[in-house]
């Protein structure tokens, strides 16, 4: 509505205007709205060694649009040492504004180090729930131990978030989410649950698909529980995407605005630092984590900087083109910014954080070949340079965790695939879905063909559920927890197998 016709509606809104923002927009200090406005819960992210961002956003009426006026609010927000909320350390008022569909990111700082915290908005007469969060220890502290949980791809329609709630009772300090927080896609009868609308492309359109997960009281209960670090893969844009070029090649232009709103989008919903705040189709989220000197966690972006898949987006055998040099998933900048970074790195172990499987395995049996052109199969050139920076500059124990597949793997990364013999120079944690692709299954008795074709893959699984890492200097460990199915409530949790790394050893073991 306009300006007019809101003022002239004022009173169903019960604000009382009290102020001007910064931007000019009228400001409400003591708001009545017309249903709860926390109704997307709260979350904590990127936390620090003396600070984290806080996230919340009002929407009384999430899926359609928020339901908030054009003008800004004042929202209180504060940070206990206490759960009971009240040993009061910070607080303070920020401004949640339109433009960014009234969401809130404030950034904490002065903080005790390697600590949990407590903290709650409120806005006019309502409170949001209460969060916990914590900080890290600083990035030269004796570290002794770390536990996390990584997982990704939750796709809504296909199942419920059973796994989540799980999480949220984990015993652990972080959580990391790799990517397909939402999927785009319009909605489906028959399924588990139905996207509202359809193929989301405006920003009106990504902020209420949002809105639909992020009212999950399961999604909500593990945000609420541990901060959380986050990356984006393909769905929160569009499927297999790569830079500016959509899955349906739409003209650069036409895309390149999709993607801006996408990605304002996904801001809005994640608790992320102000540098990574979208300017237009541009969004900076790679970016590197440290706990103590145990871990440090490079956070990539696969999608936003690739150039076009060299052999398409199917599976099949490899193309001449994936050994194109100039192919890449990370784009030169983000390369060189990795490399540089592992070169400066004197953490125990050096993690890094990403999308799409790093080893090159080969689905069909025999001796036809099939690989997935999406991930890094389809980039031979720039996985091998990445490979050979591994073996020669020989950062201390590198891992890999990886998304976006649908299914639990662990490998071996060898300098050559194809020879046994050669160098390990990492190992590969690859973590399956929440919920997408539905309930899943162990698929044991396909595994023994698998593995003879893949001898560097050591495990294989397809149900659904996320990876519990525990580090100590000397050893890393990585539970895989899964469900039995994601269709109905109720399902209960369980480690289907568990997998270690010795320090100083590429290679991983079964525990």
């Amino acid at each position: 509505m306009d300006r007019r016709n809101f003022l002239g509606n004022l009173s169903w809104w019960g604000l009382a205007l009290t102020g001007v923002s910064s931007s000019g927009c009228a400001t409400w200090k003591r708001p009545r709205f017309s249903a709860y406005p926390f109704s997307l819960g709260v979350a904590s992210g990127d936390p620090l060694a003396d600070g984290v961002v806080l996230w919340t956003r009002l929407a009384p009426d999430p899926l359609e649009g928020g339901g908030m006026p054009l003008d800004s609010v004042r929202v209180q927000w504060r940070l206990a040492a206490d759960e009971n909320m009240r040993n009061i350390v910070q607080q303070g008022t920020a401004i949640a504004a339109p433009d960014s569909a009234h969401s809130l990111h404030v950034e904490v700082s002065g903080l005790e180090s390697d600590r949990w915290y407590w903290y709650q908005f409120s806005a006019g007469s309502e409170e949001s729930p209460v969060g916990r969060t914590r900080t890290v220890p600083p990035h030269d502290a004796a570290v002794d131990r770390l536990k996390f949980v990584f997982a990704s791809c939750q796709h809504y329609e296909q199942g419920l978030y059973t796994s989540l709630r799980h999480l949220a009772e984990e015993d652990i300090d972080l959580v990391f989410h790799l990517g397909d927080y939402i999927y785009e896609r319009e909605g489906i009868d028959a399924r588990v649950r139905k996207h509202t609308g359809t193929e989301i492309e405006t920003v009106w359109d990504y902020r209420n698909r949002y809105a639909l997960y992020k009212a999950d009281a399961d999604l909500q209960a593990a945000h609420h529980a541990f901060p959380w670090i986050v990356t984006s893969d393909d769905h929160e844009v569009d499927n297999n995407y790569a830079g500016a070029i959509s899955e349906r090649n739409d003209p650069v232009e036409e895309f390149l605005a999709r993607r801006a709103n996408a990605y304002q989008a996904y801001y809005e919903h994640m608790p992320l630092r102000m540098s990574s705040m979208p300017s237009g189709p541009d969004m900076r989220l790679y970016r590197s984590v440290s706990f103590g000197n145990l871990a440090r966690f490079y956070v990539l972006d696969t999608r936003q900087y690739r150039t076009d898949q060299p052999c398409g987006d199917r599976s099949g055998p490899l193309c001449h083109a994936a050994l194109d040099p100039d192919a890449t998933l990370m784009g030169p900048e983000q390369e060189q910014w990795l490399y540089d970074k592992l070169d400066k790195s004197r953490s125990k172990w050096n993690v890094l954080a990403q999308q799409v499987m790093m080893a090159r395995v080969d689905r069909r049996l025999g001796a036809e070949e099939r690989y997935s052109m999406d991930q890094w199969s389809g980039y031979e050139a720039a996985r091998n340079r990445l490979f050979g920076y591994l073996r020669d500059r020989q950062p201390s124990n590198p891992i890999l965790l990886t998304g976006g597949i649908h299914s639990n793997w662990v490998n071996d990364l060898k300098i050559d695939f194809d020879d046994m013999s050669s160098a390990t120079v990492a190992t590969e944690f690859v973590g399956t879905s929440l919920s997408s692709g539905g309930d899943g299954a162990d698929t044991r008795p396909s595994t023994e063909g698998l593995l003879a074709e893949n001898p560097f893959v050591k495990f294989f699984n397809g149900q659904r559920g996320y990876v519990r890492c525990e580090v100590t200097p000397g050893l890393w460990q990585a539970d895989y927890r899964v469900v039995e199915y994601v269709s109905r409530p109720g399902a209960s949790i369980s480690t289907r197998a568990s997998f270690v790394v010795e320090e100083g050893k590429a290679s991983v073991e079964r525990a």
